[in-house]
């Protein structure tokens, strides 16, 4: 019989086994990184940054962050995306990994705004991005939603930031958007507890 092992959370060695090189280990021949764009991707190139916050109020600076999205036009780089009239960019990854700084505590990501999704039951999903966190302390992996700050219209009429039922937590999922030396910002900061707490989904 075997025995089931103990619980733990995601230690130190989680960049080393999912983001060796920010660990300073060149281990694997291709990295996955934090740009999902190439030259030749279609869409608006957005940055999105931010911090992971606990319920103290300090920066947890040992975050791995995971985020996948559709691309500009609202399709997903996956088989079972089967919306019509929507082409897959093979020139997009769709899918992302950054670790925060190890000093600053600030992630980042590279990629390009994706479009509005058709969800379940034929209703339209407002613009997002969806994010896995995990990191020391965390026993599984936390999900949430980042939505724009400029989709206020589509965000209203969106099924899934509608099922949180108070107006303020609502806001805990929306990015503001910035420029920066002519380039878009979005700024996301994920708060794992306390008064401001993001709204984190069971998946």
């Amino acid at each position: 019989m075997i025995r089931e092992t103990a619980s733990q959370t995601a230690g130190p060695y989680v960049h080393i086994g999912l983001a060796p090189q920010q660990a300073g280990f060149e281990i694997f021949e291709n990295n996955f990184g934090n740009v999902l764009v190439t030259p030749q991707t279609k869409g608006e190139r957005i940055g999105i940054e931010g911090r992971v916050i606990d319920g103290s109020g300090t920066v947890v600076r040992d975050v791995l962050i995971e985020i996948w999205q559709a691309n500009a036009e609202g399709r997903y780089a996956h088989p079972a995306d089967r919306q019509a009239g929507k082409s897959v960019d093979p020139a997009f990854r769709g899918w992302g990994r950054a670790c925060s700084d190890f000093e600053t505590g600030l992630y980042r990501f590279e990629t390009v705004k994706p479009g509005p999704v058709i969800g379940r039951h034929a209703r339209m999903m407002a613009p997002h991005i969806n994010f896995w966190i995990v990191a020391r302390g965390i026993n599984i992996g936390l999900n949430t939603r980042m939505y724009f700050s400029d989709e206020a219209a589509a965000n209203a009429a969106d099924p899934v930031i509608n099922l949180i039922e108070w107006e303020v937590r609502r806001k805990t999922l929306i990015a503001q958007r910035e420029q920066r030396d002519g380039k878009v910002v979005y700024r996301f900061d994920i708060r794992l507890q306390g008064e401001d707490e993001t709204v984190f989904f069971d998946i």
